[in-house]
């Protein structure tokens, strides 16, 4: 089965920056969509952003802060967060679907990893 393994989380200061990685393993990666999404206590997850290829896609509140990126020759995938604010404070979620379009609806994803916590203080 595919799995997905986080890393990179981890307790910040605001407007420092942090980068998560995401290996997935047992499938085809560079035939995936790859998408991060968040959880903040007592919040819904949200959709992060979703990278197919060389397309991406960002909530407007990371928007200018944060990059997705691919490896497929470590079948790996990161976000990169810079400026962090309190309000990225969240479990951060990568998933995977095979699917090769744009998903940025949680229920879209087939995969998901176990997730990283991070943590934005003030």
């Amino acid at each position: 089965q595919v799995q997905l393994v986080e890393s990179g989380g981890g307790l910040v200061q605001a407007g420092g920056s942090l980068r998560l990685s995401c290996a997935v393993s047992g499938g085809a990666f560079s035939w995936y969509t790859m998408g991060w999404f968040r959880q903040a206590p007592g919040k819904e997850r949200e959709f992060v952003a979703f990278i197919v290829w060389r397309d991406t896609a960002y909530a407007e509140s990371v928007k200018g802060r944060f990059t997705i990126s691919r490896d497929n020759t470590k079948n790996t995938v990161y976000l990169q967060m810079n400026s962090l604010k309190p309000e990225d404070t969240a479990v951060y979620y990568c998933a995977a679907v095979q699917s090769g379009g744009r998903k940025t609806r949680g229920d879209d994803y087939d995969y998901w990893g176990q997730g990283t916590q991070v943590t934005v203080s003030s």
